[in-house]
């Protein structure tokens, strides 16, 4: 795998642009299966979890072409309603296909899906919405086979708020005769994209923001272009990385509203933040102050893709800060690494007492997931010394090059990859 090499110790300046969401995009990638009219997303990131569920859908029958931070989706030739196993094992977000390829194909056969192992992500409220839509469900082998011949809207209850198990229900009940409502349906903000996406392609859904989501099958899909959000994450982690080093960065294709429990921690921190309408501009103290208390929940709580960076800020704060994870059981994984480094924390089940040092100092870590990746080169950023991250392959599944978004800033941060045996530096941008 290739590693990052990170000279610390400089304050990041400049500005510098988010690219499209992650979070927003696997799933509208998803949604594309339901109509067989074209699709045109922009701002697509250039990640491998993009590059793995486009390979997914060419699997599935779609012709799918980028051109430059575009990607066209036509799914007039789809056929085929069984998902890859190999690529859905590497991918977590191809469970979002259950869904849409239930609704367009009336059956679905998909494998447990795979990713980060940051906790049990079970997906059992996928699977009970898709019940009470009169789909019929067989687990067997290791694989899910779903029948949706019968399809029909339902009122349905979801015991926690999740994520994925209300998208997935929203594509699903796109096809379902009647209206599904959704309660206690998750609000992210990712939600409120898939929305815009189905709305714009056709569909009738509303409510997306709200614990509340109304959809209403029978609709007649149409072509589209739909632009995808800027990635809330990716705004924090950059936020992060001028805070841990003492900079002032201007983020551009930012939107506030999405991060305002990032924001006020990192205003609690005693960095002075300023909002525009698509930026954000963060001054960072010399030194981060303690955050007394940081708790992971659901939106629009803190966001526990937040936390691993939050735990690298606060690892050099001045004062002892903690961090509760409430989302997921095993998200710590970050903090045997930083404290190769020198930070000094203290964990007990979920929750991380971070005693803040005056430095860090470099040395050889590994990326253990995707987020805890992120917050190891920010401890790098800062760090005295050199630092390498190793198996950032992490890392590249949710920053299109993050190293090429750190550079303009100041940082001092090098990709090598292995070639032949042998690990070359990356020299500069490649095509």
């Amino acid at each position: 795998m290739p590693y990052f090499s990170i000279a610390g110790g400089i304050p990041l300046r400049g500005s510098c642009r988010v690219h499209g969401a992650k979070n927003a995009v696997l799933p509208i990638l998803a949604a594309a299966v339901l109509t067989r009219r074209p699709v045109r997303l922009l701002d697509v990131p250039d990640l491998s979890d993009v590059r793995n569920m486009s390979e997914i859908l060419r699997m599935l029958g779609c012709h799918i072409t980028r051109d430059g931070d575009a990607l066209c989706i036509d799914g007039s030739d789809a056929a085929c309603c069984e998902l890859p196993e190999d690529l859905s094992k590497e991918l977590r977000s191809s469970i979002f296909l259950l869904g849409p390829v239930l609704g367009r194909f009336r059956r679905a056969v998909v494998t447990y899906p795979g990713g980060c192992e940051i906790g049990n992500r079970p997906i059992d409220l996928h699977l009970k919405g898709l019940s009470a839509l009169r789909a019929h469900i067989l687990e067997e082998g290791g694989r899910i086979h779903c029948d949706g011949h019968a399809l029909v809207g339902a009122t349905i209850h979801l015991d926690y708020p999740s994520v994925g198990a209300t998208e997935n229900i929203m594509m699903a009940a796109t096809a379902a005769e009647g209206e599904t409502v959704i309660c206690n349906a998750a609000r992210e903000p990712e939600i409120v994209d898939l929305q815009g996406f189905l709305c714009a392609a056709g569909f009738d859904v509303q409510g997306a923001g709200t614990s509340t989501v109304v959809i209403r099958g029978g609709c007649r899909p149409r072509e589209v272009t739909f632009r995808i959000m800027p990635d809330r994450i990716v705004t924090g982690t950059l936020l992060c990385a001028a805070a841990i080093t003492g900079g002032s960065v201007t983020v551009e294709n930012a939107c506030p509203a999405h991060l305002s429990a990032t924001l006020a921690k990192l205003t609690e921190a005693g960095c002075e933040l300023t909002l525009y309408d698509r930026a954000i501009h963060l001054n960072a103290p010399p030194r981060p102050a303690a955050i007394p208390r940081l708790e992971t929940l659901p939106h629009p709580g803190f966001p526990t893709d937040m936390q691993s960076q939050m735990c690298a800020l606060a690892s050099v704060a001045d004062g002892t800060s903690v961090v509760v994870e409430n989302v997921f059981e095993n998200r710590f994984k970050h903090v045997p690494e930083l404290i190769r480094m020198g930070a000094d924390i203290l964990t007990r089940d979920r929750t991380a007492v971070i005693r803040g040092v005056p430095r860090l100092t470099g040395a050889a870590v590994t990326a253990r997931d995707l987020r805890g990746g992120a917050s190891l080169v920010l401890a790098g950023l800062c760090a005295e010394g050199t630092t390498t991250v190793h198996r950032i392959g992490h890392i590249d599944r949710g920053y299109d090059h993050l190293e090429r978004m750190l550079r303009p800033l100041g940082a001092r941060i090098t990709r090598h990859e292995e070639t032949h045996g042998k690990e070359e530096p990356e020299t500069g941008p490649t095509e």
